[in-house]
C-alpha cells in the first residue's frame, strides 16, 4: 500500500485529486494538508509516504528534500504553468506534472514515483500550457468582474451564503452570476468551474488577483456589473482532474 500525502493550498484543486488517487486500490490517502506546516507534520508523522505538493506553497526546496530523504519518502510536484520541471529534478524529486494534468496522466505520475522511477511527461511543456491557455483567455474576456469575485471565492472552497456574505449581497443573486459563468466557461458544477479556472493560467492568474483584493477589502465588493464581450455558450469536451464518477455537486447550491 503506497501511503500519499497531498499538500496544496486550493482547497477544491486537493480534493479532486484526492479522489483521483483514492481509486487506485493501491493508494491511500493518509494526509491532505493546505499549508507547509502541516506537510512538515505528516511527513514526520507517515514516513516512507509520497508527498503530491504544490510548488505555490513556496517550500525551501533543500530543506523539503533532506526531510524527505530522512523519513524515506518521495516527493511529486505540482508546478506551475510558468515553472521550470527541470529545475525540481535537479533539486531531487521524482515526479513533476503541470497544474493542467488530466487525472489519468496525475495517476501514473504517482504510480511511477511509488515504484522509484522519474516521471516528466514529454507532452506536458510550458508551451503546452500556453496553447491550453488560449481557451481560458477566450473565456476571461467574457466575464464580468463581480463573476471574477465569485470565481475567486469558488476556488478557495466557499459556499455560496458564505460568498453572499463577503461580495455583500444574497445568495440568490450569487446562484445567478454562477448560471452565468456555468455557461461561458462550458461546465456543469462548481467543481469543475474550480478545476477549469485552476488549469488555464490567465484565467487563474486574475481570478487570484481579484481573490486577493477581497481578501484585504472591508465590506461589499464593488464590481463592475457591466458584461464584457460575446455571448453565448462555449461548447467544448473538457479533460478535467475530474474524471467520471465523482462529480458530486451538479448543482449550483
Amino acid at each position: 500500500m503506497n501511503k500519499i500525502i497531498l499538500a496544496d493550498s486550493q482547497v477544491i484543486y486537493r480534493a479532486g485529486a484526492a479522489r483521483v488517487l483514492a481509486g487506485d486500490e493501491d493508494m491511500r490517502i493518509v494526509a491532505q494538508c493546505g499549508d507547509l506546516g502541516r506537510m512538515y507534520r505528516a511527513i514526520l508523522d507517515f514516513p516512507g509516504s509520497e508527498v503530491v505538493f504544490a510548488a505555490s506553497l513556496r517550500p525551501e526546496l533543500a530543506r523539503l528534500r533532506i526531510l524527505l530523504e530522512t523519513t524515506g519518502s518521495r516527493g511529486t510536484v505540482i508546478a506551475e504553468c510558468n515553472d521550470s520541471a527541470w529545475a525540481y529534478l535537479e533539486q531531487g524529486f521524482l515526479g513533476v506534472v503541470f497544474r493542467n494534468v488530466s487525472g489519468p496522466i496525475l495517476l501514473e505520475c504517482v504510480r511511477r514515483v511509488a515504484a522509484g522511477d522519474t516521471w516528466l511527461p514529454a507532452q506536458l511543456t510550458q508551451s503546452s500550457c500556453t496553447e491550453v491557455d488560449t481557451l481560458g483567455r477566450r473565456v476571461l474576456d467574457r466575464l464580468t468582474q463581480k463573476e471574477l469575485g465569485v470565481m475567486a471565492l469558488i476556488v478557495q472552497g466557499c459556499k455560496n451564503r458564505e460568498i453572499a456574505s463577503r461580495l455583500g449581497t444574497t445568495e440568490q443573486v450569487i446562484k445567478n452570476h454562477l448560471r452565468s459563468v456555468f455557461g461561458k466557461a462550458g461546465v456543469n458544477d462548481r467543481l469543475d468551474l474550480a478545476l477549469f479556472t485552476i488549469r488555464h493560467p490567465v484565467l487563474s492568474k486574475a481570478v487570484a488577483e481579484v481573490g486577493s483584493e477581497l481578501d484585504v477589502q472591508e465590506g461589499p465588493y464593488a464590481g463592475d456589473e457591466s458584461t464584457t464581450a460575446s455571448s453565448g455558450n462555449i461548447c467544448e469536451s473538457w479533460d478535467l482532474i475530474s474524471g467520471n464518477g465523482w462529480q458530486d455537486n451538479r448543482h449550483i447550491s
